[in-house]
């Protein structure tokens, strides 16, 4: 009888050692995924941001969307002549 109860006892132990090891490595898939897709997430923000970014920063583009929407308000200025900025108030 003590045979048997001495077997049964590393077994046990293995059954909970297991249980215990399998939460543990669901816990850190949950959180692995959930990094994973904030990276997604970030990645494509990044993206358009970058994209925004080299579209918006083009001279061509920027003097082409200067004449479409600021046809007499933007005037070009050398980089030097640059001290101050006044807003109008409207």
């Amino acid at each position: 009888m003590y045979k048997k109860i001495l077997s049964f006892i590393p077994i046990i132990i293995l059954i909970i050692l297991t249980t215990f090891t399998k939460n543990s490595t669901k816990q850190l898939d949950k959180k692995i995924f959930e990094i994973q897709e904030d990276i997604r997430a970030l990645n494509d923000n990044y993206e358009l941001v970058l994209l925004d970014y080299n579209y918006l920063t083009s001279p061509n583009k920027l003097m082409d969307y200067s004449s479409m929407y600021f046809e007499k308000e933007l005037k070009k200025k050398k980089i030097t002549d640059l001290k101050t900025f006044i807003l109008k108030n409207e």
